[in-house]
């Protein structure tokens, strides 16, 4: 594996999440600034509580299904070339994002 291709996403993903940490910061410090009523603030930090918890599920369930569809693609011993590897792990990726979704639903 060519750990050379690592660092340009790793630097990504760190600018991404900077850039997410500095707009919340500065949206909180707004709220503060306007004196916002306090059930307002209290309902977009519950509402993003949520979002956060809802979040880790779906990755959650995404990427649980997509070990067992490697695991289940070791066990066919299928390889990279054959169609029946990637459809089995776009269809895990999917299931796992129907399961969020319906999961997702009820808990709103």
């Amino acid at each position: 594996m060519d750990f050379a291709l690592l660092i340009p996403i790793t630097f990504f993903l760190a600018v991404v999440l900077t850039i997410k940490i500095i707009v919340d910061s500065r949206l909180r410090r707004r709220l503060a600034e306007t004196n916002a009523s306090e059930d307002l603030i209290k309902s977009m930090l519950q509402a993003d509580e949520v979002s956060r918890r809802l979040s880790a599920l779906k990755w959650g369930l995404v990427l649980t299904l997509l070990g067992l569809a490697f695991g289940l693609i070791s066990a066919l011993h299928l390889d990279s070339n054959n169609p029946g590897t990637w459809g089995l792990l776009i269809a895990a990726s999917g299931i796992g994002l129907l399961a969020y979704h319906t999961i997702a639903n009820r808990v709103r």
